[in-house]
């Protein structure tokens, strides 16, 4: 068996062990809808811990970053990780624990319910459940073209004589079909509780394989010291935030020397991180306090004490996952096969390929086909996570709210729910054939930033009773509006960074967002006694507490 087909062996196989996992889950599946979309909220710590990393390491940590540091250079890793390491712990301390404890009081299934019933408001779900949806679908799709790349190049010369085009590799339609219809499956039968098992599994695995493989690369280019020297020489710009016009020049010299045959590597072009835009990318991990995926998760501990372990070690895990993702795609600019062929084609038109060349090129057959199951693993446990929260959302907000008077049965309710997700991974499927070549880690930015301007309402819903309906009305709109006209100038095919006013765009909006939502909450009636008695007096959540849906007035 080549390289190809002994990934494509790996690949299989794994899927087959993700199928196992949806069939058990199923079987242990009650029946109910609390079952199906919060596995009746009995997930332990461990469990918990590796769900919600699992859901926030997605194509975009380990596709997207390899891509931006090859790109841009180090600055990759400052830009997201040293922000998220500790801003992610912070959401899950101050918005998480207590988001649980009213899930847990009176029996939310989803955002939606929580904020219909803080806010008052019958009809705010219907303004949030299109947001919401709108801002899930890029984080499909930035799970569905990171997979189907990485398959793609990692199967190469497995069947040179079907797939002629990709030189033997299983092209990315069929790869991202393949990703999108196992995900659905153990997705379809398990629910929450087959995606929290099949997180775990995942988690674990492109953890351990993560580290393996990039010790495999680093060997190869002669140990970590050797493969940063040969950045130096070749594009010592990318390893600093700032270039200067000195890099410019020298880059300008290097690329000559390229172009007259007397060096291999085609320099990349010096990036300039301006230290505002740094410092504007401290608002991007805020996004996690709105994530509906996230959310769910939550939703499903079996007590608050169930959280401890994933704030103390959700950074950690964090710094394992990004910083070799991060090293590969920087060494990707320099390296040099030993017969002097550079490793990373001059004219790579894709740079999402960049972790799946080097991996292809540098690790063993094996290790390269264990690598594709790993990053597999990490954007497919984010992608099973989201499906089942866009299922629970229309399920529980839209129909079963809005038909509630018809008394739909739990089974009704499953099936409702299941259907959605069929809908939604294949509209995911199409747009990913569509934006194959968009950057996963712009297209993650601007995913984020969505959310992200969405955090002020969380934070005011749970720490301040002078937040009103009208307020959140306007910064729902207000965040929708802003970002939606934003991300249309934006070109995400580009490695250029689109800013407002020299600014990370989120810094923008999320401030518009707030704004609108001060200044119109104190403009308007405060909420009613009952409502912030119900929000802000202390109650311990009972383990019997009904699941039915708060009942809300727009009064």
């Amino acid at each position: 068996m080549n390289p190809g087909q002994i990934a494509v062996l790996v690949i299989a196989l794994y899927m087959a062990m993700l199928l196992c996992v949806g069939v058990l889950s199923g079987r242990v599946f009650r029946g109910t809808a609390a079952d199906y979309f919060v596995a009746s909220r009995g997930i332990g710590p461990f469990v918990l811990l590796m769900s919600m990393f699992g859901t926030t390491m997605t194509s975009f940590a380990i596709i997207g970053s390899s891509r931006e540091a090859y790109v841009s250079g180090i600055g990759a890793y400052g830009k997201m990780v040293s922000w998220s390491g500790i801003f992610h712990s912070f959401c899950f301390f101050f918005v998480g624990i207590k988001l649980w404890h009213y899930g847990k009081l009176y029996g939310y299934t989803t955002q939606i319910q929580f904020f219909r019933d803080r806010f008052a408001s019958d009809k705010l779900g219907l303004l949030l459940f299109p947001v919401l949806v709108g801002l899930v679908v890029p984080y499909l799709l930035m799970g569905v073209i990171g997979g189907a790349t990485s398959i793609e190049k990692i199967t190469m010369g497995a069947f040179p004589e079907i797939f002629t085009a990709t030189k033997g590799g299983i092209p990315f339609w069929l790869a991202g079909l393949i990703v999108c219809t196992v995900t659905l499956i153990y997705v379809f039968f398990g629910g929450v509780r087959g995606a929290a098992w099949a997180n775990t599994l995942q988690t674990c695995i492109f953890i351990v394989l993560g580290i393996v493989t990039f010790a495999v690369i680093a060997d190869q280019l002669g140990g970590p010291v050797a493969a940063t020297q040969q950045v130096a020489e070749y594009n010592p710009a990318h390893l600093k935030v700032a270039s200067t016009p000195e890099d410019q020049a020298n880059y300008e010299e290097k690329l000559a020397a390229f172009e007259a045959g007397d060096s291999p590597i085609k320099p990349r072009q010096p990036h300039h991180v301006p230290p505002i835009v740094f410092f504007t990318y401290i608002f991007i991990p805020f996004s996690v306090a709105m994530f509906p995926h996230l959310f769910q998760h939550w939703l499903t501990a079996r007590s608050a004490k169930a959280f401890r372990l994933a704030v103390i070690a959700h950074p950690l895990l964090m710094m394992l996952t990004w910083l070799p993702c991060v090293l590969i795609g920087l060494w990707a600019t320099s390296a040099v096969m030993p017969n002097g062929e550079p490793v990373i084609p001059p004219g790579l038109e894709n740079a999402n390929a960049v972790l799946a060349i080097m991996v292809r090129k540098l690790a063993p057959t094996m290790i390269g086909g264990l690598l594709v199951a790993g990053v597999l693993a990490a954007i497919m446990s984010s992608l099973d996570s989201q499906f089942i929260c866009l299922g629970s959302i229309f399920t529980n907000d839209i129909a079963n709210h809005y038909l509630k008077h018809k008394k739909l049965s739990d089974k009704t309710v499953v099936l409702m729910g299941r259907a959605f997700i069929v809908v939604i991974v294949v509209a995911t499927y199409l747009l990913s054939l569509w934006l194959r070549n968009a950057s996963v880690f712009r297209l993650g930015v601007w995913c984020f930033t969505g959310f992200a301007s969405l955090a002020p309402l969380v934070f005011a819903a749970l720490y301040w009773k002078r937040a009103t309906k009208i307020g959140a009305y306007a910064c729902i709109l207000t965040a929708a509006g802003l970002g939606l006209w934003f991300f249309r100038q934006a070109e995400l095919t580009s490695g250029r960074e689109f800013l407002v006013f020299g600014m990370m765009p989120v810094a923008v909006i999320l401030s518009a967002s707030t704004l609108a939502l001060i200044v119109v909450s104190l403009a308007t009636t405060p909420p009613p006694e009952a409502t912030l008695a119900k929000f802000f007096s202390p109650r311990k959540p009972s383990p019997l507490s009904a699941a039915a849906e708060p009942v809300t007035s727009d009064a």
